[in-house]
């Protein structure tokens, strides 16, 4: 103990035992905060990541794994995670309203893909910028629209869409006070009610929707009217619940969002994942219908 007290004296002559304990926990402190984004970047290794299943090309399931999302959104958000040093596992967690629900409970930590919305900056915070616009438009069977010019010819009228789907903040408010709008879990559902005569019209997305109609073969059946109701930016959100969720990732997350949209990329992703998508639709096309049920 004594020689113990000797290197204490040794090293700091003049200070009592009480301001030498303040002063290690001091200088600890400091070194804590200096390397803070040092235990930011290391405390989560893996996020999980999820999105609207029927929505290609930005997302749609793999169908060599189906347990996993494909597509633009996924190929972006790999090439963030992997310039962060971040493995992020694209998941199928069902349709796009369980998709939501998953990431409101901070079950899964980001959702790839999604409008900007007041009752979605409750439990999730957006990524700036968007790395996409998407028009969104008004589906009817093909001639047998209707006079539109605008959200005021969708009035008196049953519409369809997907549950929890939002079409940005003013038309969803629009929609919510006056429209008869049906929600349904798939959009496969919507347009057949569509096709069956039960709705007048189906609001969404113009690209997804039209690379799924046609692997229906419902696109010769469907058309659009113009203008689009809305066109919205397409953000990366992160969950407030999930326990990865601090500054030094939100402020990663946007760095790298911003460095890849302004050098295109999300584009070029787009372009790609639209020839892959129908590669995969001819391929599929040329699978025998039972071989098609043994890999589902």
């Amino acid at each position: 103990m004594a020689g113990e007290a000797d290197v204490r004296t040794q090293i700091e002559p003049g200070l009592p035992m009480r301001e030498m304990r303040v002063l290690k926990t001091l200088c600890l402190l400091a070194a804590v905060l200096l390397s803070g984004p040092l235990f930011a970047a290391g405390k989560c290794e893996r996020l999980v990541a999820t999105g609207n299943p029927e929505y290609p090309p930005y997302l749609w399931r793999d169908p060599q794994s189906p347990q996993h999302l494909i597509g633009a959104n996924a190929d972006l958000l790999a090439l963030i995670g992997e310039q962060l040093g971040v493995k992020i596992e694209m998941l199928y967690t069902g349709p796009w309203s369980r998709a939501q629900d998953e990431v409101r409970t901070g079950r899964v930590d980001l959702l790839a893909g999604a409008f900007l919305t007041l009752p979605r900056l409750e439990y999730m915070d957006y990524v700036h910028p968007a790395f996409f616009n998407t028009p969104s438009v008004v589906w009817v069977r093909k001639g047998q629209g209707f006079p539109y010019s605008g959200w005021e010819d969708l009035r008196g009228r049953t519409g369809g869409t997907l549950v929890h789907n939002s079409f940005g903040q003013q038309f969803d408010a629009f929609a919510k006070a006056n429209l008869n709008v049906e929600e349904v879990p798939s959009l496969i559902q919507a347009f057949q009610k569509l096709l069956l005569g039960r709705t007048d019209y189906v609001l969404y997305e113009r690209y997804p929707g039209v690379a799924l109609a046609n692997t229906q073969g419902m696109l010769e059946s469907l058309e659009t009217l113009e203008p689009p109701i809305s066109s919205e930016g397409l953000y990366l959100t992160l969950a407030h619940d999930s326990a990865c969720n601090d500054p030094w990732l939100r402020g990663q997350l946007a760095k790298k969002m911003t460095e890849l949209t302004a050098a295109g990329l999300p584009e070029t992703l787009l372009q790609r994942n639209l020839e892959r998508w129908k590669a995969q639709q001819l391929q599929a096309a040329d699978v025998p219908p039972q071989k098609q049920e043994q890999s589902q």
